[in-house]
């Protein structure tokens, strides 16, 4: 049994029915992950206190990397840290670009209690801490407003100092949002935070209002995210949960760009060791081939020596601690404990959970985890998606429905190409395949 509440089981029933990552409820389901669970909590809490961490991400194309950086993100976000997640592409989100990558970052960055994108949400918070501490110093009086707004331009470029040495445009840019937002002209405010999230194309008279000029730089987005960490701290949020998803993308790109977008990895690798960002969480994800093989890491020769960790023994033994960690897939032990954990949960919100138990028992989800797996030619690593959603959407649904279901005698499991992912089709021999369990 589990304290999972009636809308959180719904919430996960449903993404898995779709085939989907839960977007919440990611610790139901967290299956071989509890060899991490120690390090990623000294990670964030390290990061809570201003230090930064950086950790890479290793493993196959199905082994839940995408899982594991959103179950992390989980648990920072019970920390009240913001998250943000950044899928690495060539055309929408080049790693050599970091204005780009800046950009994405503030589109999607969420917290707690807000969806992406925060920013606003983060801003406004910012805002109104500092006049909260101005009020609490004493030494402005609230109705003297124009000593009041003073004491916050103040205490806002005391805050930012270190910001506003290599970047005073953010500063600049978060003054001018305030005064357009409190001079009752919405739509310049809009288009200044649009700026200062690094959109380019904002309308020439906002940026005059704010006093900035152009768009943001490569250069100046380092400086941006330095910004966005301190005024995440001073608004409440302790830390920032970035995630680079798919960087092996890169491998894909041409020789320059992937030359440019590993030196890029390289110095934000760097820079997050220096210190320069206190309280970001930096997370990237590949595959094997992008950190050992010849079109990737190992091809700028100063990031491989950074990322460089030895996988050769036992994996059992792998230090959670390295900078560079391996996810080594599903086993059919594994893809049967996750059966377990989502039938007890459906079981737990249906109006027959014990019938839904006995039916469902842990023999069949045995023979359900290795005929999944066997269409996907026995491998096991890719098997999890399709299991739970054949799990979920063709056994338990039925199940919980028909009281003369009986999955031994009325279902045969079939996987189609049309359902399946670029990675699960590549595994399989034919389109259709129709297997008895």
């Amino acid at each position: 049994m589990n304290d999972a509440s009636p809308v959180r089981r719904r919430q996960v029933i449903d993404a898995l029915r779709r085939g989907a990552v839960p977007a919440a409820g990611l610790d139901l389901l967290a299956v071989g992950l509890d060899r991490f669970v120690t390090t990623v909590s000294e990670d964030l809490e390290a990061v809570a206190t201003g230090n930064s961490v950086f950790k890479a991400i290793r493993g196959e194309y199905g082994s839940g990397k995408t899982f594991f950086t959103r179950w992390i993100a989980e648990q920072a976000k019970r920390a009240n840290f913001a998250v943000a997640e950044v899928q690495i592409s060539e055309n929408e989100t080049p790693l050599h670009k970091l204005e780009t990558v800046y950009r994405r970052l503030t589109e999607r960055l969420s917290t707690a209690t807000f969806p992406p994108s925060a920013l606003r949400a983060v801003v406004d918070g910012w805002f109104y801490a500092l006049e909260e501490d101005v009020l609490a110093a004493g030494e402005v009086a609230a109705d003297d407003a124009d000593a009041f707004d003073k004491a916050v331009g103040a205490l806002l470029d005391q805050r930012l100092a270190t910001v506003s040495r290599s970047a005073p445009a953010f500063a600049a840019a978060l003054r001018g949002y305030r005064a357009a937002a409190l001079g009752g002209d919405p739509a310049t405010a809009d288009a200044v935070l649009a700026w200062l999230g690094g959109q380019p194309h904002v309308a020439a008279s906002a940026r005059r209002v704010a006093g900035v000029r152009g768009d943001l730089d490569h250069f100046a987005a380092l400086s941006f995210l330095q910004g966005l960490l301190a005024v995440l701290r001073d608004s409440g949020h302790p830390g920032l949960l970035l995630v680079l998803d798919e960087v092996e993308t890169l491998q894909r790109v041409r020789s320059d760009a992937r030359d440019k977008a590993l030196n890029a990895l390289r110095q934000l690798i760097d820079e997050v060791h220096s210190g320069r960002f206190p309280g970001l969480y930096l997370v990237i994800t590949g595959t094997p081939a992008f950190y050992d093989g010849p079109q990737g890491v190992q091809r700028l020769a100063p990031l491989a020596q950074r990322l460089a960790v030895d996988f050769t023994t036992d994996a059992r033994f792998d230090n959670p601690r390295a900078v560079q960690i391996r996810l080594t897939g599903f086993t059919v032990d594994s893809l049967i404990e996750l059966g377990i954990r989502v039938r007890d949960l459906y079981a737990e919100g249906s109006a027959a959970p014990q019938r839904v138990r006995a039916v469902v028992d842990d023999d069949y989800l045995r023979e359900l985890a290795q005929a999944v797996a066997g269409g996907l030619g026995g491998r096991v690593g890719v098997a999890p998606r399709l299991f739970v959603k054949k799990l979920v959407g063709e056994v338990l649904d039925r199940v919980d429905q028909f009281i003369d279901f009986d999955p031994r005698q009325h279902y045969a499991l079939t996987l189609t190409a049309a359902e399946m992912t670029d990675v699960e089709r590549n595994v399989t021999r034919a389109d259709d395949i129709a297997l008895d369990v």
